[in-house]
C-alpha cells in the first residue's frame, strides 16, 4: 500500500491547480448565490408493513427563563450548553407524522397550521408545504388522530381561513381531552392567560369543523384492545393536559411509541425527568407519567417518536444516573 505524504498531497495539488489553471489558495469563484433555506423537511421509515412519513412543521424559538419552572435558568443553560445547544434561546421542533397502513393515511396531531407561516416569519407552519413535497395531499388523509388540544397540535385542523384543513378524514379526538376543554365550569374557573386562551381556542376549532369529531378513550396500560384504528392503540398519558394520550404504533411485531409530550425537548426532560415544564397542565402528574412511560420504553426497548425531539424524531431511550439519554436513530438513505 502505498501512502502520500501532507507535503506531498499540497505538492500535487498546486501543480494540479497550475496545470488546469484552476483557483487554489488565495482565490475563489461564486459559482451560486447562497440558497438561504434549508431542504423540504420530511423523511419515511418503516414500522412492520406500515410507513412512517415524519413531516416537520418547523420549530419557534421560546426564551430560556421559565421554561422549567423547578430549575434554576443557570441550571437549563447548563443542560443546553453540555448538549451543545445555544443558550440564548430554546428551539422548540414540531414533528408530526403521517402513517400509510397500505389501507389508510393517517396523521397523527397537526402542527401550528398555515396561518403560523405569517406570524412566525415561516419558522413554523411548514406541515402543508412539506406534505405536499412528500407527495402527499391533506385530501388524502383518512383520519386524523389528537393526543391534546394544545395549539401546536391541533391549530393545524384548520386552514388559514379557518376551513376544515382536511376534509375527508375522520378526527380522532381523545375524550377525556374534549370533556374538559368543552366544559363550561372548567372554562370559568380558568385562570386568565394562556389556559383561557385553549379553552376559546378549543371551542373555535371545534366550531369550525361543525362539532364532527370521533371521541375515543385510552387504556392506562400500553397493551392491544384501545386500538383507534387498526394497528393504533391509545395510551393515557395525562399530566401534560388532562386527556394528554400517546399511541402505540405496531405491525408485524415491530412497534413505536407515539408520545406526543410525554417529554418535551429531551435534552431537559428526558435527561432529567424530574423537571416540570411550564406548559404542563399538571406537572407533577407529568413527572410520573413520563417516569412511567419512560421506564416502559427502557424495558421493553421500544422506539420512542417525540413531537418535540430534533427532526426526524425517532429515538431509542436508555436509563442513566439521572433519568434516561434519548439515542437518535441514525437518517438511513433507505426505508
Amino acid at each position: 500500500m502505498t501512502f502520500i505524504s501532507r507535503r506531498g498531497l499540497l505538492a500535487g495539488g498546486a501543480a494540479l491547480a497550475a496545470a488546469t489553471d484552476l483557483p487554489f489558495a488565495g482565490s475563489s469563484r461564486a459559482a451560486a448565490p447562497l440558497a438561504g433555506q434549508q431542504a423540504p423537511g420530511f423523511y419515511r421509515y418503516q414500522v412492520g408493513d406500515f410507513e412512517v412519513s415524519v413531516i416537520s412543521d418547523g420549530a419557534v424559538r421560546f426564551p430560556v427563563e421559565g421554561f422549567v419552572t423547578n430549575a434554576s435558568t443557570d441550571q437549563v443553560k447548563a443542560a443546553l450548553t453540555a448538549a451543545f445547544r445555544s443558550t440564548d434561546g430554546l428551539t422548540v421542533p414540531f414533528t408530526p407524522i403521517v402513517v400509510n397502513t397500505g389501507q389508510k393515511l393517517i396523521l397523527i396531531d397537526t402542527g401550528l397550521g398555515d396561518a403560523a407561516v405569517d406570524r412566525t416569519k415561516g419558522t413554523a407552519g411548514q406541515f402543508a408545504a412539506n406534505l405536499k413535497a412528500a407527495g402527499l395531499d391533506r385530501k388524502d388523509i383518512d383520519a386524523v388522530v389528537i393526543s391534546h388540544f394544545h395549539v401546536d397540535h391541533v391549530d393545524g385542523l384548520l386552514t388559514a381561513d379557518n376551513k376544515p384543513a382536511f376534509p375527508n378524514a375522520e378526527i380522532f379526538v381523545p375524550a377525556a381531552e374534549l370533556k374538559f376543554w368543552m366544559d363550561d365550569g372548567e372554562m370559568s374557573r380558568a385562570p386568565k392567560g394562556r389556559i383561557e386562551g385553549l379553552f376559546k381556542n378549543t371551542r373555535r376549532i371545534i366550531a369550525a369543523l361543525g362539532g364532527k369529531v370521533t371521541p375515543f378513550e385510552a387504556g392506562k396500560e400500553v397493551v392491544p384492545g384501545n386500538e383507534i384504528v387498526p394497528g393504533l392503540t391509545a395510551v393515557a398519558t395525562p399530566g401534560h393536559s388532562v386527556g394528554h394520550t400517546s399511541f402505540v404504533l405496531s405491525s408485524s411485531g415491530k412497534s413505536v411509541f407515539v408520545q406526543g409530550d410525554v417529554a418535551h425537548i429531551p435534552v431537559l426532560f428526558v435527561e432529567n425527568p424530574g423537571w416540570h415544564a411550564a406548559i404542563d397542565q399538571d406537572p407533577v402528574m407529568a413527572e410520573a407519567t413520563r417516569r412511567r412511560i419512560y421506564d416502559m420504553l427502557v424495558a421493553e426497548k421500544m422506539l420512542v417518536q417525540g413531537f418535540h425531539y430534533p427532526f426526524p424524531a425517532l429515538a431509542h431511550v436508555e436509563r442513566t444516573a439521572n433519568g434516561y439519554r434519548e439515542i437518535l436513530v441514525p437518517w438511513s438513505t433507505s426505508i
